[in-house]
């Protein structure tokens, strides 16, 4: 077959793998998991042959008129270039983990055929967001993932929680499309064509010439779509869905569209120095107040789902320095270590019947009874910690280097202030990600200090443990495989650092030696410091959180009461305007519309009842009539 051909298969399996488990889930149920796990799998094999064939040459650029606009035409094209078929590879490779993780996971849920069939679409729209070549199909995958999102976070819909999260990742996602969709069209108009290269070519040649107001528009589907500041407060609720969509969201598709849709049209954004100010303090702010809300939280699952929100952060940073192929790297990287960490996370809520840190913690020691999870969690945690030698430490140094240079002024029509600010709260998060990734495997390895557990010892020496919890919990094979399978990449991604820029567009990624030993540096006293605060706890479960954090802890809980703010700015007065269009509606114009339908009614009552059919009535009625009339003219005259 030929590339193009191969191309073209990757996103068509999962989606054939879509519509064959809706059609066969009630009536062949016994075909569900192979339906959706051989078509993604297959998906993520072709997705590697393409990549192996692509490799390092020039983008393969083909395409077929779709349909005539008139003015406009949209194109079905595709545009594979080293950047775009790693980027599929990462996603095929999540989905089938995610795929085969959750016939496990989900064996006995009833729903499970449909939840497949949605991942499938799911994994599918991602795919064609990555191989198109034409932004108006790039918008179809985009809206596809959207629609999705609502579904899979509400798969539990019994739940409250999980309908008012669907709901609000629904709503803000697309409160950042609006302007998303009024940019490609404006960036279209400008350029003349909906695809990717043309629109490259006049960025580069200078023909754009709106290009800081449609990078801006473009911004906020990005922020939506990307959970960036102030857009990303759907991503912690959106955890109230099955921990496998957690993973394929925040280390996949959706979340990472964003970061590959900046990172593909980066030469439009570095036209507008007041644009890459703008995705600098987004990043930084989205870095640091992530980072500071994980360290808060006591649900596991929004602990990775706030560390996702900054690590996003440093890719959006790396693309504000400039810097595509650091972003990308990180966002390769990422995907391994948080679907290992989602995922393990799964196994341990599965185990114990909890999300809350401080449960697990009095759950005896969970690194007996899961030692998989607690081993490949550690794995994915030094990883995000940005520990060496593991992956998460070179593909973060990257961005780090990428901020330093830009701060000295090596990177063109990148002011100075935008390296410094992006280096300054990467360096900052870099020390509140190792704590928070130690006081998660501290409190979720199911044991309190030592100090809490002498106090208690002391007070019960007759305590005991709570029954089973010494013994090692079932847990489906399927899931432990899974997660070590995730581990490898985890740990070897590391290795390609050197061979990496020969995908992307040549940029170096090795970290200098000075920004190496400041980021191990800090992230080692991150680590030091939430174990010695672990340790020194005298009350109850520790949690170095609330310790290291003090009277910041209330509100960084909270998320900064980010969520509380939008409510009084824009949902209570959009429930206001509701309400006066409702009393309008009821109260004026139906009542308009009643009385207007009551009027010829009662007076053709009226002209019923004087239809007598008495002819003496009649004629004296006329008679009355003309006396009136001539009493009227005598009067005028």
């Amino acid at each position: 077959m030929t590339l193009t051909t191969l191309a073209a298969l990757v996103p068509a399996l999962p989606f054939l793998a879509s519509v064959a488990g809706m059609l066969l889930g009630r009536h062949a149920p016994g075909f569900v998991r192979p339906i959706a796990v051989l078509p993604t799998l297959t998906a993520c094999v072709l997705a590697v042959i393409v990549a192996s064939r692509q490799g390092t040459g020039p983008a393969t650029d083909v395409g077929t008129r779709l349909t005539p606009t008139g003015s406009v035409p949209i194109d079905l094209a595709l545009h594979l270039d080293g950047f775009a078929v790693l980027i599929a590879v990462l996603v095929g490779f999540v989905a089938t983990c995610v795929q085969v993780y959750s016939t496990g996971y989900l064996r006995d849920d009833p729903r499970y055929p449909s939840y497949a069939a949605l991942v499938s679409l799911f994994t599918s729209a991602m795919l064609l967001v990555v191989y198109t070549g034409d932004l108006m199909v790039l918008l179809v995958g985009w809206e596809v993932m959207g629609v999705c999102s609502y579904f899979l976070v509400g798969h539990y819909w019994e739940t409250p929680q999980a309908r008012s999260a669907a709901v609000k990742a629904f709503l803000v996602t697309k409160l950042g499309d609006v302007p998303f969709l009024i940019g490609i069209f404006a960036l279209a108009a400008d350029a003349g064509t909906f695809r990717i290269n043309g629109i490259l070519t006049e960025a580069v040649s200078g023909g754009l010439h709106h290009p800081t107001v449609i990078a801006l528009l473009l911004l906020a589907g990005v922020a939506g779509k990307s959970a960036q500041f102030p857009l990303h407060t759907w991503l912690p609720d959106a955890m109230a869905g099955p921990t496998p969509i957690s993973a394929l969201i925040h280390a996949a598709t959706m979340v990472a569209a964003g970061v590959y849709f900046v990172a593909r049209l980066l030469p439009v954004f570095m036209l507008s120095t007041t644009v890459l100010a703008v995705l600098a303090a987004m990043a930084a702010i989205t870095m640091i107040g992530s980072a500071l809300a994980a360290l808060a939280q006591d649900d596991i699952k929004r602990v990775l789902a706030y560390s996702t929100i900054g690590q996003l952060g440093y890719m959006t940073g790396a693309l504000a320095v400039g810097n595509r192929s650091a972003a990308v790297f990180h966002l390769l990287t990422h995907g391994a270590f948080k679907a290992l960490l989602f995922l393990g996370a799964g196994v341990l809520i599965h185990a114990t019947g909890t999300t809350s840190l401080a449960a697990m913690s009095r759950m005896g020691d969970l690194r007996r009874r899961v030692p998989d999870a607690m081993w490949t969690m550690g794995i994915g945690l030094a990883a995000l910690a940005a520990l060496p030698p593991f992956s998460g430490f070179f593909s973060k140094e990257s961005v780090l280097r990428a901020a330093e240079d830009a701060g000295d002024g090596h990177v063109a029509h990148v002011p100075s202030a935008i390296g410094w600010t992006v280096l300054t709260a990467g360096l900052l998060t870099a020390l509140l990600t190792a704590a928070y990734a130690t006081r998660l495997f501290l409190l979720a390895g199911g044991e309190s200090s030592p100090l809490v557990r002498g106090e208690s010892e002391q007070r019960d020496d007759s305590a005991t443990p709570p029954p089973g919890t010494d013994k090692p919990t079932h847990i489906a094979p399927v899931m432990n495989i899974v997660l070590w399978l995730l581990a490898v990449p985890t740990v070897a991604l590391g290795v390609t650092v050197g061979a990496l820029p020969a995908w992307f567009d040549g940029t170096p990624l090795t970290p200098t030696l000075a920004t190496s030993a400041l980021g191990i540096g800090l992230a080692l006293v991150g680590v030091l410091t939430t174990y010695g605060a672990w340790r020194a706890a005298s009350m109850g479960p520790a949690d170095p959180g609330r310790l290291l954090l003090g009277r910041l802890h209330r509100h960084a809980a909270r998320g900064f009461h980010l969520d509380a703010v939008c409510t009084a700015l824009f949902v209570r007065p959009l429930l206001a305007a509701a309400d006066l269009v409702r009393f309008l509606d009821r109260e004026i114009v139906e009542t308009y519309v009643h009385n207007a339908a009551a009027t010829p009614s009662l007076l053709g009552t009226l002209v019923r009842r004087g239809q007598t059919g008495n002819v003496q009535t009649y004629l004296s009625a006329l008679l009355a009539g003309v006396v009136i009339l001539v009493v009227l003219v005598a009067a005028g005259a």
